[in-house]
């Protein structure tokens, strides 16, 4: 399968998020949380290596790792699969100042940079997820609200086909098929 198949694509900058949403001003974090000599936030969540490994990716590319960008990828970390509403409440712990806009405003520039990928699992927000782990398609249960990961080689065949036949190339990290999960399908009768 291409590799481009499986990885992140330029959507434009108005793809998602509340873009013209009022702007915060700059929030730091260090006045409730110790900093380490290496300028990082203490917060639970992300080992020492997963912090360096942001900060590098950032720095490639010309940014800084800020006390917003760490606190946001640590909450999406943690979290898992997270909607930025679930996202701004544990970034919140540490920095109650942080509003909802300035985490979509991080999340944007993080997708962008592709530490972050999000998918929409339900009808309402996206979830994010780090990215950088195996790669994967999400299985959502209606009746449980389950979410379960599955390898995007599942798909393959499919998206040969559509690449073949249509000229259409699938980005696997949006994919989200909704169904029913084993327990609910038995309890359902079937």
């Amino acid at each position: 399968m291409p590799a481009d198949v499986y990885g992140p694509h330029d959507q434009g900058p108005d793809s998602h998020g509340p873009h013209g949403a009022p702007t915060a001003p700059a929030v730091t974090v260090e006045s409730v949380a110790p900093v380490s000599r290496a300028g990082l936030v203490e917060v639970d969540g992300a080992g020492d290596g997963e912090r360096a490994g942001w900060q590098t990716q950032l720095r490639a590319r010309g940014y800084r790792l800020t006390p917003q960008r760490q606190l946001v990828l640590e909450a999406v970390a943690k979290l898992g699969h997270a909607t930025p509403e679930a996202i701004v409440t544990e970034v919140r712990r540490t920095a109650t100042a942080v509003n909802i806009s300035t985490v979509y405003r991080t999340l944007d520039l993080l997708e962008e940079l592709g530490l972050v990928s999000h998918a929409h699992l339900t009808h309402g927000a996206p979830t994010y997820h780090v990215t950088g782990g195996d790669r994967h398609i999400h299985l959502v249960c209606g009746g449980c609200g389950a979410i379960n990961e599955l390898s995007p080689d599942r798909l393959s065949g499919l998206v040969d086909d559509l690449r073949r036949e249509l000229g259409f190339t699938v980005n696997v990290d949006h994919v989200a098929l909704a169904g029913r999960c084993a327990d609910c399908s038995a309890r359902a009768g079937g």
